[in-house]
């Protein structure tokens, strides 16, 4: 009796010497691009959350600071309190929260940063913050293109990559 199934060309691996169907090769690499594909849309999604979450934290000193007259050194004592609740996690010095705090200073419109700015890296929104001469960045029309490009090329110089 004849087999129904149909056969299809084969080659040899050449680590075990089992055959495997033609396409194999083919297969793998376009499991590989996938995995490497949402292993990075993976870090990207962390990426904009922890962003935001720095955003508001720094947003909330503001308000803080403002509304019920905390001072500078309320920041040493959040980031004790943060860094013992958190012992994993690194964000939560002081200096991070100072740039926390700057960056909402910075960014004052939640869907500006929701929409664009979440998009870079916190490093990078530091190295920004630092070497930016203005204090009121968001309204730098210049600076909001740059922030534009510059998302633009992390887009098409990492994503695109994968």
């Amino acid at each position: 009796m004849l087999s129904k199934r149909k056969k299809t060309a084969q080659t040899l691996d050449d680590s075990k010497g089992n055959p495997l169907p033609a396409v194999y090769d083919s297969f793998l690499q376009d499991l590989k691009d996938r995995i490497r594909t949402a292993q990075l849309r993976a870090a990207l999604s962390v990426n904009r959350e922890l962003v935001l979450l720095y955003w508001s934290v720094g947003r909330d000193i503001l308000t803080r600071q403002k509304n019920e007259g905390w001072g500078a050194k309320i920041i040493d004592r959040l980031s004790d309190d943060l860094t013992k609740a958190f012992p994993e996690m690194r964000g939560f010095r002081a200096r991070n929260l100072k740039y926390m705090r700057a960056f909402a200073e910075a960014y004052p419109d939640k869907e500006f940063v929701q929409q664009v700015v979440a998009q870079l890296p916190w490093g990078h929104q530091v190295r920004i913050l630092d070497g930016v001469p203005w204090t009121d960045i968001y309204s730098n029309i210049k600076y909001t293109c740059f922030i534009e490009h510059y998302i633009v090329f992390i887009h098409l110089h990492y994503v695109s990559a994968v």
